[in-house]
């Protein structure tokens, strides 16, 4: 019997596990996500290897309704990743779809507003810097869009504007009928409405599928992230399809994957003594949740992409690596947040 859709389940943590010493493969990130790259030839990496680091954790994805009381994790001491730095954001529009700089990782806070007349509904999504406790830094908001036969998500630079026609718009995340696929958009206009040479259409910045499961058995989300891969010089290459049927998801699934790198969201492992999926967050998530995840590519499991899980009720830590930006770590954040009555 699968778990009730865009609920979030807990249960009490683990005990601290003994500190093992891992060995850490050398990788070129540069290389793994560059077009081309000779990392994109290499052999995909064992499961074993992968699953031998899961069972050293603390931290835990669970499908599994606790009926325990939250409490939180003892494992804040293990050794965490690298920090988010002081950052001195002078242009937010330029920062929040610039890729993170090569051995940094950003850390990031999205709390989730359900106060209001129909928030209940249409919650608003904020999204922080999580480097500084006295000191606030906004990135992002979101909000699903009322009327829309699909789900809808609008981005914006601005707090407090989350209009579609209004100049803090900067991007926007959609999904397909059954909520399974999603396209994330920046601000540029339709390519039936743009140029002819397409400079001013917008930009597909990632993709997002669910697996769906059809037999109802319980276990932990598998999740597929398509995004544009990155030049010799460390950027993204613009990806402006012609229309839907040339877009990201499409490509995808006819195996033309020319110039696109695809992500998977890391595999949790069953841990008999504990009955549930685990996956070590570092210290980052206290909660667990049907909602947590780590994306990595299958290269090195090791090098996390993008993670995120659950703190609090509706709090929630975002971290983001290279190649990954701003705005699309938080809409593929976003749409784990969406109802998927056919992936739980």
């Amino acid at each position: 019997m699968g778990t009730q859709s865009g609920q979030d389940e807990s249960e009490d943590p683990e005990p601290k596990p003994k500190a093992t010493k891992t060995k850490k493969k050398k990788q070129n990130t540069a290389n793994m996500f560059q077009a081309g790259g000779a990392a994109s030839k290499e052999k995909k990496t064992k499961k074993k290897e992968s699953e031998d680091d899961e069972n050293k954790t603390a931290q835990r994805n669970s499908n599994r309704k606790g009926k325990c009381a939250k409490k939180k994790s003892t494992s804040d001491s293990m050794t965490t990743r690298a920090e988010s730095p002081i950052l001195e954001i002078d242009d937010l529009e330029k920062f929040v779809l610039q890729p993170a700089a090569q051995g940094t990782t950003i850390k990031c806070k999205v709390t989730r507003d359900k106060k209001g007349m129909d928030r209940g509904l249409y919650p608003t999504y904020y999204l922080h810097l999580d480097a500084n406790e006295n000191k606030k830094v906004f990135l992002l908001a979101g909000r699903k869009r009322k009327k829309c036969k699909t789900s809808n998500y609008l981005i914006s630079i601005d707090p407090t504007d989350l209009s579609r026609g209004g100049e803090n718009f900067i991007g926007k995340l959609r999904s397909n009928l059954m909520g399974t696929k999603f396209t994330v958009f920046d601000n540029g206009l339709n390519p039936e409405r743009g140029r002819a040479d397409r400079s001013n259409s917008r930009q597909e910045l990632s993709a997002i599928t669910y697996e769906t499961n059809v037999l109802g058995f319980r276990g932990p989300r598998r999740m597929t992230v398509i995004i544009p891969a990155m030049d010799e010089k460390q950027e993204r290459i613009p990806f402006r399809p012609r229309n839907d049927k040339d877009g990201l998801l499409v490509r995808w699934q006819n195996n033309n994957t020319e110039n696109l790198i695809e992500l998977h969201n890391k595999t949790p492992v069953w841990n008999d003594e504990t009955q549930s999926y685990v996956l070590n967050f570092h210290g980052r998530v206290t909660h667990a949740s049907v909602k947590n995840f780590q994306i990595v590519h299958e290269n090195d499991a090791d090098y996390i992409v993008m993670q995120f899980g659950r703190v609090a009720d509706d709090a929630f830590t975002m971290d983001y690596n290279y190649p990954m930006c701003a705005v699309q770590a938080f809409a593929i954040a976003l749409s784990s947040f969406d109802g998927k009555l056919a992936c739980e």
